[in-house]
């Protein structure tokens, strides 16, 4: 579960943070614990940009497919 913070995050801002975790784990000084916790906050980043991303495509799906009705609608109106 994201926090409130992560929750209210634009999907820029996630993929930006996304990028500071990976930046922070592959620099190699971290701890065992602190590379569990980045862990767990990137896949649950990365989890919720698939989702934000998903519904975005359905989006894109749902208003194409309104654009090509109208515009089949016209044509037999004609």
């Amino acid at each position: 579960m994201l926090d409130k913070g992560e929750s209210n995050m634009t999907f820029e801002a996630s993929m930006l943070r996304l990028e500071e975790i990976v930046k922070e784990m592959e620099n190699g000084e971290l701890s065992l614990e602190q590379s569990m916790k980045l862990y767990e906050e990137g896949t649950k980043l990365a989890l919720k940009c698939k989702e934000q991303l998903e519904k975005a495509q359905m989006k894109i799906t749902t208003l194409s497919d309104n654009k090509e009705q109208d515009a089949n609608a016209n044509e037999s109106n004609e």
